[in-house]
């Protein structure tokens, strides 16, 4: 039997989602000074590089956007880090006195975000950490919220919440896989 797929967020409004949550960023911070945007990878790194062009049309600067490797911080696949391919982290930047966007696409459980402000934790001591996502999808398991949030979507444990990037990275579509 395949798996029933419905369109949660076709591409427009995808792009919605995301120039909404820059807005929101601008809002909060009061512009732009001092934040930076880092992506988890891999879909959080594309939806950040996103924000970061959306951020540069509205405001007129750039933010500095750099990419996190959660995966020797997970806590869900132990004796499995041999066989996992470790991804690069890009923080060409301090952290030092930032105010850093997390970006991840679908919020789950938090476990993603956790390994990730521990992988942030070990480049340096931010300000603050606020996080972004294209999809809150509920179920949590650690009491982690997002500050900035594209759809949030209900779904049962069986569902699956997928974003679906084109062959240049940028998101074209979500997905609900039942």
């Amino acid at each position: 039997m395949a798996a029933e797929k419905t369109v949660i967020l076709d591409g427009a409004g995808v792009r919605r989602a995301l120039t909404r949550i820059s807005h929101e960023i601008l809002e909060r911070n009061k512009g732009l000074a001092n934040v930076v945007l880092i992506g988890i990878r891999s879909g959080g790194a594309y939806l950040a590089a996103e924000i970061g062009d959306s951020l540069a049309v509205i405001e007129g600067e750039k933010a500095a956007v750099g990419a996190v490797d959660i995966t020797l911080y997970r806590d869900d696949i132990s004796g499995q880090i041999p066989h996992l391919p470790v991804g690069k982290t890009e923080i060409p930047f301090s952290l030092e006195g930032k105010k850093v966007i997390l970006v991840d696409d679908v919020l789950f459980t938090g476990r993603t975000i956790r390994a990730a402000m521990d992988a942030l934790m070990d480049h340096g001591r931010p300000d603050s950490i606020q996080l972004a996502v294209l999809i809150d999808r509920g179920h949590r398991e650690l009491p982690i919220r997002a500050d900035f949030v594209g759809r949030n979507v209900p779904t049962s444990l069986k569902e699956n919440v997928q974003v679906i990037f084109d062959s240049e990275n940028k998101p074209v579509e979500v997905i609900l896989e039942k």
